[in-house]
């Protein structure tokens, strides 16, 4: 019935705590309701009428009373709650065992391994904030060139080092070489962290980050490859999947970027999936318990899709759906282990219908197999209720 699926991942909106999150120390969380409660001026009139209030109770986003858009929330059935998990999962690969994390700092081994192909020890190992790095560090690393190595709560191995110093060429070689030593350590991602500036208070990240995963299981972007359908990559899915079975990248610097190229991407593809991530959510206002920011994040995302639903045809479906939640609201700046909200709408709908409470985010790669005749092992497609007349 759909020549092309448009699936954009708002990375970091959650709505509400899944049933094991006390096991993460999430069990108050709800990015979706806290960010409205706090914000007190959240208007969302597109997202409203698809049926995000009939999801998760939202202040200023009522439940519609004929939602446009067939409506749910989904649980993550992977153990963890970083990003390549939430992302492998909607691609229809569970992890049954979390990524790898460090609570106070990587072991001898792997900071030996770091220094043989850097050629120096680095600065920091320690759990840090990538901008509260930056001031403490980064002068240091301007007197030394010695990089500056930090993680978090997620499995992250993040090398932060200044562009003139380490060209990013530079620093991405630096991590390709930590990318291989960390697989036997089962570290979800290696990332470069360029930064400019010249003091301690004027440093800031570049745009040229760059992630290095592990390499997923076998997903439906394999399949989608084997069956040479078009896989068009939106922000950091290039980097999540190792660009296994995708056609075409459009690199982001940020939501008002990435949604200028899905709308790019539509213009240009004629049958397959556009699969985009929005990541300023989880990045610039999510781990910097920024509410108003992420509220307007929000917003700005609503009025986007104003314009953009009219371009999508008779032949598209749009998917709207999460990774994980990331509450600005919540002690800490780590994600949050949350349900993730599930919008699915097409011009032939005749009205919304509910989705219910999936139990795997893999119910979205059920559904893409189901679409393009793909056979998938993870998940229930949601399919028959969005073509039954």
């Amino acid at each position: 019935m759909f020549k092309r699926v448009v699936l954009i991942v708002l990375d970091g909106v959650g709505c509400g705590a899944l049933p094991d999150a006390e096991h993460y120390g999430d069990n108050n969380a709800n990015t979706l309701a806290h960010v409205a409660e706090q914000d007190g001026a959240l208007v969302l009139p597109i997202l409203q009428r698809l049926g995000l209030g009939n999801i998760v109770a939202m202040q200023g986003v009522p439940p519609a009373s004929t939602p446009e858009a067939a409506w749910g929330r989904m649980a993550e059935q992977s153990a963890g709650k970083d990003s390549t998990t939430g992302h492998w999962e909607i691609a229809g690969a569970i992890l049954e065992q979390p990524f790898a994390t460090f609570a106070e700092a990587f072991p001898e081994p792997i900071i030996q391994a770091f220094t043989e192909l850097a050629g120096v020890e680095p600065l920091g190992n320690v759990i840090a904030s990538g901008t509260e790095i930056l001031v403490e560090l980064g002068e240091e690393h301007l007197r030394t060139g010695r990089p500056i190595v930090y993680t978090s709560t997620d499995s992250v191995f993040q090398i932060a080092a200044h562009e003139d110093l380490w060209p990013p060429d530079k620093l991405y070689e630096l991590c390709r070489g930590m990318r291989q030593v960390l697989n036997e350590w089962h570290v979800g991602r290696v990332i470069a962290r360029p930064f400019v500036g010249d003091q301690a208070d004027n440093f800031r990240r570049s745009e040229r980050r760059h992630d290095f995963s592990m390499q997923p299981p076998a997903m439906i972007l394999d399949g989608l490859a084997e069956q040479q359908i078009d896989v068009f990559a939106i922000g950091k899915i290039q980097d999540i999947f190792c660009g296994r079975g995708i056609s075409r990248h459009y690199p982001t610097k940020d939501n008002a970027d990435g949604m200028e190229k899905i709308a790019v991407a539509l213009r240009d593809l004629e049958h397959g999936l556009i699969f985009a991530n929005l990541i300023d959510y989880d990045m610039l206002y999510g781990h910097r318990c920024d509410v108003t920011g992420f509220a307007r994040a929000l917003e700005q995302f609503d009025q986007w899709l104003a314009g953009f639903l009219p371009q999508l045809g008779k032949d598209d479906l749009l998917l709207i759906s999460a990774d994980h939640g990331c509450d600005p609201t919540t002690p800490g700046t780590d994600h949050s282990r949350e349900y993730v909200p599930l919008l699915a709408w097409h011009r032939s709908l005749s009205k919304g219908c509910p989705l219910g409470d999936r139990e795997t985010f893999g119910d979205i790669a059920a559904t893409l197999g189901e679409i393009f005749a793909i056979e998938t092992h993870c998940g229930n497609s949601f399919l028959p209720p969005l073509t039954a007349s």
